[in-house]
């Protein structure tokens, strides 16, 4: 009973980080992309805004040491006169080794931020999201090398298909280039921008390299608590950045001769700070729920979406190309999500009682 709470715990926590992450992935570049085309230039500040929105951590985080608090509880009534055990489970801290990887892992979030608000500065939002479908590629190359990442026929298919959807959406990104762009700002643009892919490629497994290598209980509390030092020295070196090209100072500037207004102006930019939040929050808890792999899977799936969302708001075209790419990318993802749910049954058939009883473990 216990394994199968735990299991339905980790599913729910696998759904709600997905809807997050969905809410974020779509939403970051459409607002990110909004402040610039409304009359936004500050890169750093843009790049700031995607972990500046960190103490909203402190919510979930919250509500995560409640829960553990109740569990426990449950324990300490069922497992008096185990005093060893009792100590263990009250105190959870982070250790230095965690804390120091979670600080340089924060640190290559920071300069990845400002790679990818480059780009979404240059290019239009459905090129910016056609790069950074890329980096499902690194993700799967870099999980393969640090987590040895297996792979299954319906996971090599996922990849492939959503892959050539990436593939058939840059058929049509030579014509994107925004009116008044130099060519050099915009192929810049494209560069970091693949650059940003390459780099959160490699910070997801990092992530799943350190649930790994922590030795000691990855509960969820300690994932948020991971994220928040994360962002905050992501955040840290964003604000150097804004600090050096005076940012602080342009923003009040900035704000009066935004197009939208200025109030609306301080709006995007908290809501921006939010939005990317939700990502960042999605993406490592999918990174805890299943794997650095999904978690890239499920980045690269919402591709389309963004793309559509693009059409819907910016007035950008969609073509065929789109929907074709939308097509693809659905089919990739249900036949990852085939393969998960059969490699999970046949996992659930073939163990053993005793292995049951080895995996109860009480739920983050």
């Amino acid at each position: 009973m216990e394994t199968q709470a735990s299991s339905r715990m980790k599913k729910f926590l696998l759904v709600i980080n997905c809807i997050i992450l969905a809410i974020g992935n779509c939403g970051g570049p459409l607002i990110t992309r909004l402040y610039f085309i409304k009359g936004g230039k500050r890169i750093w500040l843009s790049s700031g805004l995607e972990t500046a929105g960190w103490p909203i951590i402190f919510i979930p985080l919250a509500i995560s040491y409640v829960n553990r608090c109740k569990c426990q509880d449950k324990i300490l009534a069922t497992n008096d006169n185990n005093n060893n055990n009792n100590n263990n489970i009250k105190v959870v801290l982070m250790t230095p080794r965690i804390l120091i990887a979670s600080i340089g892992i924060g640190v290559l979030t920071g300069f990845d931020n400002y790679l990818y608000a480059y780009g979404v500065a240059k290019l239009p939002v459905s090129t910016s999201a056609l790069l950074i479908a890329s980096q499902l590629a690194f993700v799967a190359g870099f999980a393969f090398l640090l987590v040895k990442q297996k792979f299954t026929a319906y996971s090599i298919n996922s990849i492939f298909l959503l892959t050539l959807a990436a593939v058939v959406l840059a058929l049509h990104a030579n014509g994107d280039r925004p009116k008044g762009e130099a060519k050099r700002e915009y192929a810049l643009g494209f560069i970091l921008t693949l650059g940003a892919a390459a780099l959160y490629g490699l910070i997801l497994p990092l992530f799943e390299l350190l649930y790994k290598k922590a030795k000691q209980n990855i509960t969820y509390t300690l994932v948020l608590e991971i994220q928040a030092v994360y962002c905050l020295f992501a955040t840290v070196v964003c604000t150097i950045g804004m600090i050096i090209n005076k940012d602080f100072q342009a923003i009040s500037r900035e704000a009066k001769t935004f197009e939208l207004g200025e109030g609306r102006y301080y709006i995007v930019i908290v809501s921006s700070a939010i939005i990317w939040q939700c990502f960042f929050l999605g993406a490592i808890g999918v990174v805890y729920s299943s794997s650095s792999l999904v978690s890239g899977i499920l980045i690269t799936v919402l591709l389309p979406v963004t793309e559509i969302l693009g059409v819907v708001f910016y007035g950008e075209k969609f073509t065929a190309e789109k929907g074709i790419s939308l097509v693809l990318s659905i089919w990739g993802f249900i036949s990852y999500l085939y393969g998960d749910i059969k490699g999970s049954k046949l996992k659930t058939e073939n163990q053993s009682p005793e292995q049951e009883m080895i995996d109860k473990t009480c739920t983050p």
